[in-house]
Order: structure tokens, then sequence, then C-alpha cells
């Protein structure tokens, strides 16, 4: 259990990063989506998922100067989240499942 934490734990930050770059950011909108996830972290429960969003486009939107362009790679970078919140809420239910489970059969 401890492994698995450990690897979707990683995953929550490299999930968004490839959610950005799928959807077309350059290397300043991937790099803006890690320092906007950064900033987020001190604004919960959703500045991680809003910080992503914003520094993929601010960066984006800073190097391109293409409004669409910019917010495709912030969405990208929304959508990564999501999907890594996603993962960690499915697999943390599991965990919990298998640990009711053990601790209800002794």
């Amino acid at each position: 259990m401890g492994i698995v934490t450990l690897i979707v734990g990683a995953l929550d930050y490299v999930i968004p990063l490839l959610g950005v770059r799928r959807y077309g950011a350059s290397k300043w909108g991937v790099w803006g989506s890690v320092a906007g996830m950064i900033i987020g972290l001190f604004y919960p429960p959703f500045g991680m998922i809003i910080g992503a969003f914003v520094g993929a486009v601010l960066a984006e939107w800073l190097v391109k100067r293409k409004g669409g362009d910019a917010l495709k790679a912030g969405w990208g970078a929304f959508i990564g989240t999501l999907t890594g919140i996603v993962l960690k809420l499915l697999l943390s239910g599991i965990m919990a499942y298998y640990f009711m489970r053990a601790l209800l059969q002794v």
C-alpha cells in the first residue's frame, strides 16, 4: 500500500504535465503549469487545479501571445489535474476497502 501511495503521489504531479504537453503547450507552458501548481498548494482546496490552469495560460500567453493556444494549454493542465485527482480518489477508495476488509476479519 505504501508503494502504491508513492506511485500515485508521483503520478499526481506527472499527469497534469502530460496533459499540458498533449494539448500542445511549449516548455514554457509546462513550466508555467508547474509553477502554478506549486503556488496553488498554498490555496487549498482548489488552488492546485486553478494554479496549473492559470500558470499554463499565462506562460503560453506571454511567450506566444495567442489566446487560443494559451487556453488550449490551460485546458490540458486542467484535464490532467482532474485526471490525477480522480486516479488518486479511486485508488484511495480501493485501499480503504482492503483496509476495512482486513480490519473486520481480525
